[in-house]
């Protein structure tokens, strides 16, 4: 099983490490990362294997949303099925 990751804000020093820690904590292996930075705008998607977490993926969502507000920044968890159901043509 996994998930789609997309943090976005402001540019500022530790967010991927902040975001890969949470994903540690949580016991989500982080699988591909692609990054990028527009002017001061921090963008960022993840693909995480959740087959082994540690909590809910309802937990992992919240946590990674209060993470979020602390940082200044938008982060979502998505489930793949979840996310290619909404990308179908």
């Amino acid at each position: 099983m996994r998930a789609v990751l997309t943090v976005i804000g402001k540019d500022h020093v530790g967010i991927l490490s902040k975001v890969a820690n949470k994903c540690a904590e949580c016991n989500a292996n982080i699988i591909e990362v692609t990054q990028t930075v527009l002017q001061d705008l921090f963008c960022m998607i993840m693909m995480i294997d959740i087959s082994s977490v540690n909590c809910e993926l309802s937990e992992l969502v919240y946590q990674m949303n209060q993470l979020g507000e602390k940082a200044g920044l938008s982060i979502h968890v998505m489930h793949e099925d979840v996310f290619n159901s909404m990308h179908r043509i």
